[in-house]
Parts: C-alpha cells; structure tokens; sequence
C-alpha cells in the first residue's frame, strides 16, 4: 500500500493552469509536510528559468539534458536525490529513525493533464518507484497550527589558522554545528509549560458539538531554554586551537513553523520549532557570507581577523527580526 498525499485544492488549479509556453516541459517544487500516516501539500511553485537561458527555453525542441542540474537543484526542482544531496550539505539537523524518508514525484501530461504520483525513498539511492494516492481537499492549510518563537543568539566561531584547507563556509559550519547541539538538547516551552512529547498538542482544547477537538487559537508560543552543563554527570573540556582571528554572530532571529492539525503530538511540534531555528540560522549565514563566499580567493582561505570582524559589524543586524 502506498502513501496518500492530502492536497490543497488550489494546488490542483495552479497546476492544471501552468502553460508550457513552447517548452518540452517545466519543474517545479512541491511543498508540504510528511507525517507518519499522511501527507500533506499545500503549495506548488515552478522553478524559475535562467535570465540567459529563458531565450533558449523558448524553443520546443528543448530536451531534458539541456536542462541545467545546477540551475535546477538551486530551487529543489530537478532529481529528488541531487535536491536531497544539495540541502544535506548545510543541513544542521539529522533524520529520526522514526521519520518518512520517502519523497513524492508528480508528472502531469500537459495536454491530457494525467498524473503520475510515485514515491521513492532518499535515504536509498537505488529504491524504486511507489505508487502512491493524490487527494485533493478544500482549505486543507486554513486549519494548521502556527509555532511561533524568538531566539536570541550568541555564537561564537573560531576561523583555524593549522588547517589552510579550512574555507570560511567549512568553519562556520563546523561552529553552527555545535551551536547546533544546544538548540537540539534545549528545553521548549509551549505556551510556557512544558510537556510530554508522546502528548496530544492539543490535549486540553475545548471539544466542539462533534466531539472534535478545536484549538482556541491556532498560534502557539514557544520558548527555548538551552541547558547548563554543571552537574556532574557531564564533564566539560576546554581545547586549544590556533586561530588566525573569529567571527561573533550576535542577535536574534523570529521563527515560525507549522504543523497539520491531524492529531498533532508534542514532540512533532518542537521538532518543527528546532528545524526553523535551525536553518533560519544557517540561510542568514550563508547569505550574510555570499558575496565573500563567491569572491574567495584560493589562496587566501582563511580570512584575516580584521576584514572579518568589520564584515560583521556591517552586516549581522540582517539577523534582527523582520
């Protein structure tokens, strides 16, 4: 039996009405949610042509080897497994073993509009297709619930001087990596109580005249409250490294994650709430660093203190809240 996939209607109306414009085909990206009975989608978006390549697309005789992996990959929108490869690199979290690693592919013919629906697993390079269910179903989103948190940050990255090999993106991944830990290991507060995970997220709403539980509001608070390692039990180490200067990232940055309203648990909400810290953080790094990371010079990997420093202080308070 394969999965179902519990669609927004409006997604069906965006797809029947993409227009090939004299192209072979076009990708696209579908965004959701997985959980361990359904899925969900509740938005499909088109990758967006290369400027130079948006001449070349008009042709209709474009193949799919023309098509650009790179170009593709960037917006999630060509293989599954290349866009899993691609996230992966700067992915500051790790799958549970009790999580669905499997992955929807849609293929619609463009002028019967026929679908497709295939699964395949991406923690399996080799796995085969599965047929799998594609459901619409009206204001399937309306019902979500939000998490919303604000977390304040202070992370401090040393650049190494030992390990010429060492870019500025390797060392700020080796330090949000253990900034990372902490964000993991923290203790989250709902509402300002802190629950079971295996509990009912909205054990205690009030139940409507169907006996259905309703949340009295679809937004949830959420705080984090990372832990102090003095007990006993854990044993801090101090290390020495040689460092040709550091990088301070100070601020803070708003989150807000959301999750289906199908019987939602404790633990799948914070596990939402520490995915968008986590990579909230790590996209505002990476775009913080662009311009150096695409300007680096080979022989200049590591970056002195002094341009570094300065590179902060300009640009860090694009991690206040928007």
């Amino acid at each position: 039996m394969g999965r179902t996939y519990i669609v927004e209607e409006t997604v069906g109306q965006y797809l029947s009405n993409i227009n090939l414009q004299g192209k072979a085909f076009v990708s696209g990206l579908l965004i959701g949610q997985c959980s361990s009975q359904k899925d969900y989608v509740i938005l499909a978006t088109r990758t967006p042509p290369k400027e130079e390549q948006s001449e070349n697309l008009k042709h209709p005789k474009a193949k799919l080897d023309n098509l650009d992996e790179e170009w593709a990959t960037e917006h999630a929108c060509q293989l599954m497994f290349a866009v899993e490869k691609s996230i992966n690199r700067k992915r500051l979290w790790n799958f549970t073993e009790e999580e669905v690693s499997e992955r929807v592919t849609l293929h619609i013919c463009a002028s019967t509009k026929k679908i497709f629906c295939r699964t395949y697993d991406i923690h399996d390079p080799k796995s085969s297709a599965r047929p799998a269910d594609w459901k619409y179903q009206s204001g399937l989103s309306s019902s979500w619930l939000s998490l919303e948190c604000t977390v304040h940050i202070n992370i401090h990255i040393p650049l190494s001087a030992t390990s010429v090999s060492y870019t500025l993106e390797k060392n700020t991944k080796n330090g949000l990596t253990r900034w990372a830990k902490e964000i993991e290991n923290g203790v989250y507060l709902i509402n300002g109580q802190v629950k079971d995970e295996d509990c009912d997220l909205l054990e205690g709403q009030k139940k409507s005249s169907r006996g259905n539980t309703q949340a009295t509001s679809h937004s949830f608070d959420v705080r984090v409250l990372t832990q102090l390692l003095l007990n006993s039990d854990h044993r801090s180490t101090a290390t020495v490294q040689i460092c040709s200067g550091s990088v301070n990232l100070k601020g803070a940055v708003k989150c807000r994650a959301y999750i289906h309203s199908s019987k939602p648990k404790v633990k799948d909400a914070v596990q939402a709430v520490k995915r968008d810290i986590l990579n909230t953080v790590a996209d505002r790094c990476e775009m913080l660093f662009e311009d150096l990371l695409l300007n680096e010079i080979p022989e200049k990997k590591i970056l002195k203190k002094s341009s570094t420093s300065s590179l902060i202080e300009s640009l860090f308070p694009f991690l206040d809240p928007l």
